[in-house]
């Protein structure tokens, strides 16, 4: 069963998400984790795709759109990874619920205080309690 996080940000910035989301992939593919960031829709996947290349200038992120390369380490799509991803870490700015949660060692859903987000979020926590898990709460 994966651990299940929300990483709670005190902004409102779709920036701040999406940068704090970066990080978080660069972090776990530098400890040998694959990651899925799953985003919302295409125009975010290609914001993620750009944000990769340049929010830290000193260091690299292998990564690429699941369209283009299916094999880099650090994958962005909005539907699911194929089957020879294996059980990284899911990294979930989709407001819905991925259909194959137990795929991953380990899903995070990064929250802002935008009113729309944190309704989504909060639903995707009572459904993640519904389903058996235990999400947790992180503050940032």
């Amino acid at each position: 069963m994966p651990r299940i996080e929300f990483y709670v940000l005190p902004s409102s910035t779709d920036e701040g998400r999406l940068r704090a989301a970066c990080q978080l992939a660069a972090k776990a593919w530098r400890q040998g984790l694959g990651v899925f960031l799953r985003g919302e829709h295409d125009d975010q996947c290609a914001e993620l795709d750009e944000l990769l290349w340049r929010f830290k200038a000193e260091s690299f992120v292998p990564h690429a759109r699941l369209t283009d390369d299916d094999t880099a380490p650090v994958l962005i799509g909005s539907d699911t990874p194929p089957a020879g991803f294996g059980s990284g870490l899911l990294i979930n700015l989709n407001t819905r619920l991925p259909m194959d949660i137990d795929r991953y060692s380990r899903v995070i859903e990064i929250v802002n205080q935008s009113p729309a987000l944190l309704a989504a979020c909060r639903e995707n926590f009572r459904q993640y309690r519904q389903r058996g898990y235990d999400p947790q709460r992180v503050e940032l």
